[in-house]
């Protein structure tokens, strides 16, 4: 065998050295060329010190749970700092990702060789974490060739030890948890914690920690709740190479890892889609309000010069309401606008989320069982759910309305799609998922017949608040946000029907009568303005023609003791104590106003009954008490308005009168069908034809309304029985409040209203 000759190793060494010598200066000249930006791309100092992070907004609830996030469509991030993190997180992701991370500086020189090969082989692997998040926030994931792919990587490099430099360790983690997207709109930890185990990233155990790092490989390939059985798997598979991990580095033992391993997938997975979860019409409510414009005259194109436009009516709450238009009228430090979307606020409500859920099991119980009820009323009736004495024209018109309102109408019109052809697709049978009490279901059905079908279920508004500072402690604004998104506790306006005699009453005490004043219980005709009698219907025949009380009469919400008092008051002075009241809306002054047609939110006429347990003061709704940017400094507080109303003494003879309707009169049922023997006061009130159900109800702590009927005022229970405010309405405020008492840790234990001893609310009667 021929040795090669000392000339030919001598000339093979130099030849072998200048490559690598060239390699190496090649390789420090393009590393060179990316950190002064000839090539490639590396963000300058300050944005690596403050990297771009779009955070979605975090509403939290009065104690301190996340009820919901406003974000983008693809940004549902929620910061978290390093503490926050469990331990379990922060060892599989080491013993899984970088298991020599606390020994270098950004770049894992043992495995320099290893990244080089897969790199321009095209695929990955040997990245450290500080790498990892260097992709994460600052380079090009589309790098589609060798070359390309080679510069991202050092890319990468670099900026991975400028990051070193830059940050700790533990914040490099946190930085690299918030930023990971974990699919099913959970980006960043916090959010994932929540998604797929309803818990806090502080709270994660050793298994769940590990499915979470096991999805930083690929979270679509190892998806674990995926509808497709082998991606679950495989999540499954990769849960356990991440415990096969942290048993290699010691975390945990050989029993411990085989205990784990068994068991099986286990999810509580929550979506976080913004139309489910807890209180979304609030969380809807405050959106919309938040960032609210300026009105403006041109954009009402049938605006009127009255106090009941709607004009008027947003351009009073621009002026006087803080929250409404919050992000227009406070911009930051430099004069540029938050974004509620991705600049990470912190929005904490006065919502109690336990309150909150018993007022949705609570309304959801009991409109199930009002539903059973509805249809069994309209079944085998020939107008369905209609009305009998509704002509077919009519119902036609409705449904035409109803079908020109709908989404789907507004898009095939948009399309340039003729009439016939867009009413020839109303008529035509499809796949659709409807709403029902027993869950949504998956049905075939016309897109006309699917209207009527929503038509068919009742609506609710709820909303309780404390008196004494205005506080909403629980809020619904329809049965299920997914199907019915119009918000009837705030943006919904009916007729209150008897909810409004105590306005009445309370004029007429404040004018100088008293609740045991007395009048025979006969009929009354009253004049309105153009000499045209007004003679009200009466619901109930006890003591016709006998001698009563005012306080008989609005226990029993007679119709014409409320007529008698109305004619020795002025319809105008009513109007003027209800603004008082802090009704915003139309209210004409006329005699028929003392029964209930004008049109009022549930908001308002809760924040008008406050006026009664709070010595006349009334309070104005309050549902944030403060923002904070995303590093917690408050930006903005609210608290509530206050607007003395009529004096002490009026006040502690209302709650006399209205003590005795829970006590005897239309509201008793309170009592003696749903046991809430606390001290109470309130009103119920029904409309024309039962088309609105009211009860608005209070104790010295809490003030809490209800309205229930139809989206249409035509669709309603045919009996007064099962239509009238006491059972559409009241079961929701009793259950409610029930609840609410029982539940020891949220201080609303039964006690007396303050009413001082030396009041007499008699006095003067003897």
């Amino acid at each position: 065998m021929t040795h090669p000759s000392p000339e030919l190793k001598k000339k093979f060494l130099k030849w072998f050295w200048g490559i690598f010598a060239g390699v190496f200066v090649l390789i420090a000249l393009i590393f060179f060329s990316i950190s002064i930006g000839l090539i490639g791309y590396v963000p300058p100092i300050e944005e690596l010190e403050n990297p771009k992070n779009k955070l979605a907004a975090e509403i939290y609830s009065s104690d301190n749970r996340i009820i919901g996030t406003f974000y983008t469509s693809k940004e549902n991030r929620m910061n978290t700092s390093y503490r926050d993190l469990s331990p379990n997180l922060i060892n599989a992701l080491i013993a899984t990702e970088d298991i020599r991370f606390y020994k270098h500086s950004g770049i894992d020189g043992k495995a320099l060789a290893r990244v080089f090969f897969k790199a321009f082989l095209g695929g990955g692997g040997g990245s450290t974490i500080s790498q990892q998040t260097a992709k994460l926030f600052f380079t090009d994931e589309r790098a589609s060739n060798i070359f390309e792919r080679t510069i991202q990587k050092m890319n990468e490099w670099v900026i991975a030890v400028k990051l070193e430099k830059l940050y700790t360790k533990e914040e490099i983690i946190s930085m690299y948890f918030n930023k990971f997207d974990f699919l099913n709109n959970a980006v960043g930890i916090k959010t994932a914690a929540q998604v797929y185990f309803n818990t806090t990233p502080d709270k994660l155990n050793m298994e769940q920690a590990a499915l979470l790092v096991g999805m930083c490989q690929n979270p679509s390939a190892y998806n674990p709740n995926s509808r497709n059985e082998k991606t679950r798997q495989r999540a499954l598979t990769r849960r356990n190479v991440v415990l096969n991990q942290m048993k290699k580095t010691n975390i945990i033992t050989g029993t411990q890892c085989d205990s784990l391993k068994a068991l099986p997938l286990q999810l509580d997975y929550h979506s976080v889609d913004h139309k489910q979860g807890s209180a979304p019409y609030l969380r809807e409510f405050l959106r919309i309000r938040l960032t609210a414009k300026k009105p403006k005259r041109s954009n009402y194109a049938e605006w009127q010069q009255k106090d009941y436009g709607q004009y008027y009516l947003d351009s009073m709450a621009w002026e006087t309401d803080h929250l409404y238009g919050f992000i227009e009228k406070n911009p930051k430090k430099d004069g540029s606008k938050y974004n509620i979307y991705s600049d990470g606020l912190k929005i904490y409500t006065t919502i109690n989320s336990r309150m909150q859920q018993y007022a949705e099991d609570v309304t959801t119980a009991h409109l199930t069982e009002l539903q059973a009820a509805f249809f069994k009323e309209k079944k085998g009736r020939k107008k369905g759910i209609f009305p009998s004495n509704m002509s077919e024209k009519d119902i036609e018109k409705m449904i035409n309305t109803a079908i020109k309102q709908s989404e789907r109408y507004r898009v095939m019109k948009k399309s340039g799609t003729s009439e016939a052809q867009i009413m020839e697709a109303f008529d035509t049978e499809i796949e659709m998922r409807v709403f029902s009490w027993q869950g949504t279901k998956d049905t075939l059905m016309t897109p006309r017949d699917s209207l009527i079908y929503s038509k068919s279920f009742a609506r609710i508004g709820f909303m309780s608040m404390e008196p004494a500072n205005g506080h909403v402690k629980a809020y619904i604004g329809g049965p299920d946000y997914r199907f019915f998104q119009y918000d009837m506790a705030t943006q919904g306006r009916r007729q209150v029907g008897s909810t409004i005699k105590p306005f009445v009453y309370t004029l007429a005490l404040s004018e100088g009568m008293l609740p045991c004043d007395k009048t025979i219980n006969q009929p009354v005709t009253l004049m309105d303005d153009l000499g045209r009698p007004f003679t009200p219907r009466n619901g109930s025949k006890a003591r016709i023609g006998e001698e009563v009380t005012l306080r008989w009469g609005l226990q029993n919400s007679n119709n014409w003791i409320t007529a008698y008092v109305m004619s020795l008051l002025s319809p105008v002075q009513l109007v003027k104590l209800m603004r008082l009241f802090g009704i915003s809306g139309r209210i004409d002054p006329v005699v028929s106003l003392c029964l209930g047609p004008c049109e009022i939110s549930v908001s308002e006429m809760v924040s008008a009954y406050t006026t009664f347990p709070n010595k006349g003061i009334r309070t104005t709704p309050v549902f944030v008490t403060h923002i904070t940017d995303n590093k917690g400094n408050v930006i903005a507080d609210f608290s509530t308005d206050t607007k003395e109303v009529i004096d002490e003494e009026t006040s502690y003879k209302m709650l006399n009168m209205m003590s005795a309707v829970l006590n005897g009169g239309t509201g008793s049922r309170v009592r003696y069908r749903y046991g809430m023997n606390a001290p109470a006061a309130g009103k119920t009130g029904t409309t024309n034809d039962n088309s609105d159900g009211w009860f608005i109800g209070y104790t010295p702590q809490l003030v809490s309304g209800v309205w229930v009927g139809w989206e249409d005022r035509a669709i309603h229970f045919s009996n007064m029985a099962e239509g009238q405010g006491a059972n559409m309405a009241l079961p929701v405020w009793a259950l409610y409040m029930k609840k609410v008492m029982e539940d020891s840790k949220l201080g609303y234990a039964p006690i007396q209203f303050n009413i001082p001893t030396w009041f007499d609310v008699d006095k003067g009667c003897y």
